[in-house]
């Protein structure tokens, strides 16, 4: 009786380990598929973390990452302290939320427009050239941007002065600079970032169409009671998503654009950081930066995530 015991007791602690196993050896081609991508992360954005050590020292090349002295939260306390962090603050999340503004809403009214073309010869040819853009690196769409506003030779001067207007600098204008990412980036972006919404919306049911249609729903009722309904899981995604990244602002593209004269609208968090930390050698002010960028970054996301979760009930997690 006591050996039948021990045996079922043994059984059972074994038995979890025993369906581990059988999971891995029944899914092992998934696990082959999907390693790269894991390793990918744990080499290049886990194993880095270990140096975010240096935000609370005085970083030395000489003495190292574990060696150099610790200093607490003194690189935290001069950043807040410091006359420029409510500029940086504010021109951060003003880009930001401007971008947000205009890009959630943006590729949902193109996707919907691209819904509605019966052609589907002329849906192909519209829908390639508005993603073409996305396929352009950053360098070569400043460029782009700076050829149509050279205040000697643009375009839009030369039109300006056409109409008896005077040549205008664009982006040495401070107002101008937010205007002049924000939108630019829109044209880059919209075309992509239209194909999910137009790939969600083909997942929608033709019968609740037809439906809408048999009950005398028009075609903006039908948009507005079918469709939008259909790709908001995916709309509510999307939007967690970009608000988890507000503090993140592109930092190539706005270096591009910067110059002595837009500094005060153009300098943020990103750019500041480069700086600070490369130009200048403050290696340590600089991670303490980025760190407190990055947590802002991860509490908005769950902020907005929570309150995803209980208005609409979709969420990350």
């Amino acid at each position: 009786m006591k050996t039948d015991v021990l045996m079922r007791q043994t059984s059972k602690k074994q038995s979890p380990l025993l369906n581990i196993k059988k999971q891995v050896k029944r899914n092992i081609s998934l696990y082959v598929i999907i390693s790269p991508a894991v390793l990918y992360f744990l080499i290049w954005h886990y194993w880095p973390m270990y140096g975010v050590q240096i935000a609370f020292k005085e970083f030395s090349a000489g003495l190292g990452v574990w060696n150099s002295p610790w200093v607490g939260l003194e690189h935290f306390e001069r950043f807040f302290n410091a006359y420029y962090f409510w500029t940086i603050l504010k021109n951060t999340l003003a880009i930001s939320l401007y971008g947000l503004l205009i890009s959630i809403p943006a590729p949902i009214i193109l996707a919907l427009m691209f819904n509605e073309l019966r052609s589907k010869r002329l849906r192909t040819f519209v829908q390639t050239v508005s993603y073409a853009p996305h396929f352009i690196s950053v360098v070569v769409a400043v460029g782009i941007l700076f050829f149509f506003i050279n205040p000697t030779n643009g375009v839009f001067n030369t039109v300006i002065e056409w109409f008896g207007g005077e040549r205008k600098d664009f982006i040495a204008d401070p107002n101008n600079f937010w205007h002049l990412y924000v939108w630019s980036g829109i044209w880059q972006g919209i075309g992509w970032s239209s194909l999910i919404y137009t790939a969600s919306m083909a997942g929608i049911s033709p019968d609740q169409y037809e439906a809408a249609y048999i009950d005398g729903a028009n075609k903006f009722q039908r948009i507005w009671h079918v469709t939008l309904p259909g790709i908001l899981p995916t709309i509510v995604i999307l939007s967690i998503l970009a608000a988890g990244g507000v503090m993140s602002v592109g930092f190539e593209k706005i270096l591009l654009m910067q110059n002595d004269m837009n500094l005060e609208t153009s300098e943020v968090i990103s750019t500041y950081m480069y700086k600070s930390g490369l130009l200048n050698a403050q290696y340590s002010f600089s991670a303490a930066v980025g760190l407190f960028n990055n947590i802002v970054n991860f509490i908005l996301l769950l902020i907005v995530n929570s309150v995803a979760k209980r208005v609409n009930e979709t969420s990350l997690w």
